[in-house]
């Protein structure tokens, strides 16, 4: 973690303008071609769901805006950002994971898949579990939903700065495989420039 002098930070006036609304988060919702990345995670027998999650991740720790949070009224930057993702299970419900970034994916999957046996071998939302980390990307995946639109609960009485990222039902279209991908972000951190590096980003790692 590296302390940014705030006061020489060319966002500072965006960050106190958008810091004083009630809900100072924007967002988009996009689709990713995700027709090579299928065939490779199916290629190599493992998850899809690991697979645009590792490669999420990947592209989230190359655009330097979405390392940026508020720390203890401090701006820093985290050199890795690791991802919180929510777990379902059998029952219907879910619980809330930890998996620390690597890029490798073999890595990045084990302890995926660490979360994934904890989560559904227990009760509850497990949000004690690292829950107050701000060097994540909150993470949801609906396999379920071909989504246009997405909205999320929040507490407006805290200075959460964590992006959010939620990902939709792969679905065929033509000759290729798409999924929807909705990403919010506090405004005064980052802007719509900044979400499109990020899908670029993406774009090119489901593609390596």
């Amino acid at each position: 973690m590296k302390e940014i002098d705030y006061t020489k930070w060319k966002r500072k006036e965006h960050f106190e303008f958008f810091s004083k609304y009630d809900n100072p988060f924007f967002g988009f919702v996009s689709e990713v071609d995700c027709t090579r990345g299928y065939e490779i995670s199916k290629r190599d027998e493992v998850s899809f769901f690991a697979y645009y999650l590792h490669r999420s991740i990947l592209a989230v720790n190359r655009v330097e805006e979405l390392r940026l949070r508020m720390h203890d009224g401090k701006l820093v930057s985290f050199e890795n950002i690791h991802a919180a993702s929510t777990i379902g299970r059998e029952d219907g419900t879910f619980g809330f994971s930890f998996v620390e970034f690597s890029p490798d994916f073999d890595l990045f999957n084990e302890g995926l898949q660490k979360e994934i046996a904890i989560v559904r071998n227990s009760t509850g939302l497990g949000a004690g579990r690292n829950s107050e980390r701000l060097d994540v990307i909150h993470y949801s995946s609906l396999p379920w939903i071909r989504f246009t639109g997405v909205t999320y609960p929040r507490n407006f009485n805290t200075n959460d700065t964590v992006p959010k990222i939620t990902f939709g039902k792969s679905f065929e279209e033509g000759n290729r495989r798409k999924m929807a991908v909705s990403i919010e972000a506090h405004h005064g951190m980052a802007d719509g420039i900044h979400i499109a590096r990020f899908l670029d980003e993406f774009q090119k790692a489901m593609d390596e």
